[in-house]
């Protein structure tokens, strides 16, 4: 069982810089891929980045790229997303999510956190 708690999120200009973290319980955090995923009112959960357990694979959805870098301290238990240039359609709810299998579909993952709302003002 992981159970996962998101923060960092917030209200930011356009332009602007958020650090989203998810801390995660239990001693098997390092064996988990773990996810990023937003949910903006009234659209379904999108994919926006995975790390695999090592870090050594890495996705992102193609609207983050270039903008937007996942990494993870497995010591600390902690996975992290740092958003650079946000822009108004960024404005969602991040969710984090542990899984065995690093993928881009939010089915693959067993364990979600509650999420933090990120607003990007134009």
């Amino acid at each position: 069982q992981v159970q996962l708690v998101e923060s960092g999120g917030g209200l930011v200009q356009a332009g602007g810089s958020l650090r989203l973290s998810c801390a995660a319980s239990g001693r098997t955090f390092s064996s988990y891929a773990m996810g990023w995923f937003r949910q903006a009112p009234g659209k379904e959960r999108d994919f926006v980045a995975t790390i695999s357990w090592s870090g050594g694979n890495i996705q992102y959805a193609d609207s983050v790229k270039g903008r937007f870098t996942i990494s993870r301290d497995n010591a600390k238990n902690t996975v992290y997303l740092e958003m650079n240039s946000l822009k108004p359609e960024d404005t969602a709810v991040y969710y984090c999510a542990a899984g065995r299998w690093s993928r881009t579909y939010s089915h693959a993952y067993d364990y979600w956190g509650q999420g933090t709302q990120v607003t990007v003002s134009s």
